[in-house]
């Protein structure tokens, strides 16, 4: 429940306070006053759209916030504190600024977030309705809507389940269709993979051969240079022409040191590693002389590597950087092969699952209608009593649930079989819900559109919502100016309906009809000022004299009138008799 909502800087309001509580609270104010604007303002904390356009002239923002108590929203507490925001006392500040540049700024709780999470936060705690919400009634879709909402959990789980359903068969024809329209781009695409696959199996290579391929075309290409080299390694090492070599150099230094071994130990080790390198030289000259012998040029062989490489070269360029990467493309495109040959099977099995998939939608469709069949008869009663309690006693309100048949298709698509009939349905099922309308005893019923003028269309609404607000966990209404068009008995029922909401639940309301303003528990007037060039307004509670005043000023247009000051008494007087 709100319990307060501060506006700063906001149309014609320059800063005002609007106290809230319990029960039934009305604004009331001249033509032009700013009532529209705490309207507005609720819209903002309410995550609306913002528009610069709102903002006072002269100032550089606008901001509203609201105190929500949540006593008796404990998940909205928890939203709250899940997006960052704090509960103090059992309490919640909303906030939203708007520049007059555009830019728009929301805190639920202290925490900055989007406007669009404000939305989602907020969404469960007001419900409002204005003249526009009369519109909205109009639309079948806006009555479906209002006729599930009566249904409570037992048709809203129907209508989940349906619409989990309705969203699978969606996908399963999507993927359908796309099989088999691509079937030629399907055909296309195994016919490539199958001759890569092919050229890859014909050179049959197999992982890092690139890379050994490539060393043995250099070595053999370089078969004289190597072998030169070589034989001058091993001439160096160990030479046949009985030139210095580096074996020699190792044995004559052995040699000197082996002289004078018995007069020094030390020289005895250096002559012992001296040794042990003279193997080791011999043993790699005979080394370097191996590999010098095997260097022989192959042409042949050279050709043979040149040609295989090619071959590999081919691949990489194709389906990989390197001999792993194409092996790796290779398993991947028999992978897809296999899926691309398996497309007559996926055919057949997405039409099993859509043949069972439009069985349970069928099915689910079928309970679904009888449960807003039944909801609809309890709507119907219940809004055609509260139609009687707002002065239209000879009113009926009809609430229809009709299905649509078609002509069966060949194919397993179209319209649903539910109980021997073929049936269109839609995301919502199988049912279009319009509420009919006879005002006056011996007319039939007519659609709201056809069948109710503006007064009487703001009743429908009226016990509409009544009839909802049972199973609605939203605790504040807002109307704003529902009872456009609408005057005298009808407008004190109209008043009496608004008190009996607000028994179980607070409502705001925004009205110029006294005999409505006349039930409210809280009074608050929108009163305009102007210094002859900046028209400014401002919010106050009314005292009970004051609210004579108020009630006469909006039944005469004269607050001193003693004759509209006792109608004015007269109409509170008999509002509290009501609602004893």
């Amino acid at each position: 429940m709100f319990e307060e909502i501060r506006i700063s800087s906001l149309g014609v309001i320059e800063d005002s306070t609007l106290e809230l509580g319990p029960g039934f609270t009305v604004i009331t104010g001249e033509t032009g006053a700013g009532k529209t604007m705490v309207v507005t303002a609720l819209g903002l904390l309410l995550g609306g759209r913002s528009d610069s356009g709102a903002v006072r002239r002269g100032a550089n923002a606008a901001r509203v916030e609201g105190v929500v108590a949540t006593s008796d929203l404990p998940d909205f507490a928890d939203l709250v504190i899940e997006a960052g925001g704090e509960v103090e006392d059992g309490r919640v500040v909303l906030a939203r600024n708007i520049s007059a540049e555009g830019r728009s700024r929301a805190w639920v709780g202290g925490a900055g977030v989007p406007a669009a999470r404000l939305a989602s936060l907020t969404e469960p705690l007001v419900a409002v309705h204005g003249q526009s919400d009369q519109h909205r009634l109009l639309r079948p879709s806006a009555q479906r809507e209002a006729l599930d909402r009566f249904g409570g959990p037992v048709l809203a789980e129907l209508l989940e389940a349906y619409t989990a359903r309705y969203a699978a068969l969606t996908a399963v024809e999507r993927e359908l269709d796309e099989v088999v329209n691509s079937a030629r781009e399907r055909a296309r695409e195994a016919d490539q993979l199958r001759f890569a696959l092919a050229e890859i199996e014909a050179a049959d290579p197999y992982p890092g051969e690139d890379v050994e391929l490539a060393g043995e075309e250099s070595r053999l290409g370089y078969a004289d240079t190597l072998r030169t080299a070589a034989e001058r390694a091993r001439e160096a090492l160990s030479s046949d022409q009985d030139a210095p070599d580096a074996l020699g150099a190792a044995s004559l230094a052995r040699a000197s040191l082996d002289a004078v071994r018995e007069h020094d130990p030390e020289a005895g080790g250096l002559a012992d590693r001296l040794g042990e390198l003279s193997y080791l030289l011999s043993d790699l000259a005979a080394d370097v002389a191996s590999y010098a012998s095997k260097l022989d040029i192959d042409p042949l062989r050279l050709a043979a590597v040149s040609e295989r490489r090619a071959a590999l070269t081919g691949l990489t360029r194709k389906y990989g950087e390197t001999i792993e990467q194409v092996l790796a493309w290779s398993g991947e495109s028999a992978r897809r092969l296999l899926e691309l040959e398996d497309t007559d099977d996926r055919v057949v099995e997405l039409r099993e699952q859509r043949a069972t998939l439009r069985a349970e939608l069928a099915s689910t469709g079928s309970a679904l209608s009888a449960a807003r069949a039944e909801a609809a008869a309890r709507l119907a009663e219940e809004v055609t009593a509260e139609l009687t309690l707002l002065a239209m006693p000879h009113a009926t309100l009809d609430v229809v649930v009709t299905q649509h048949e078609a002509a069966p298709t060949e194919e397993d698509s179209g319209p649903l079989p539910v109980d021997g009939r073929w049936l269109r349905y839609s995301a919502t099922g199988l049912d279009e819900v319009e509420l009919l309308l006879a005002a006056n005893a011996g007319m039939s019923p007519r659609p709201l559109d056809k069948g109710a003028s503006g007064g009487e269309l703001s009743r429908v609404m009226l016990a509409v919502e009544v009839a909802l607000a049972g199973t609605n966990s939203v605790p504040t209404f807002v109307f704003d100016e529902v009872d456009s068009g609408v005057g005298g008995k009808a407008a004190i029922e109209i008043g009496r309906r608004l008190a009996e909401l607000a028994r179980s639940a607070q409502v705001l309301v925004v009205t110029h009809l006294p005999q409505v303003a006349a039930f409210a528990d809280r009074h608050i007037v929108v009163a305009k000022a102007s210094d002859g060039s900046v028209t400014t307004s401002g919010l106050t509670t009314l005292s009970e004299d004051e609210r004579e005043r108020e009630l006469s000023r909006m039944l005469a247009g004269l607050d001193d009138s003693d004759t509209a000051l006792a109608h004015a008494r007269e109409l509170m007087e008999n509002a509290r008799q009501a609602t004893r």
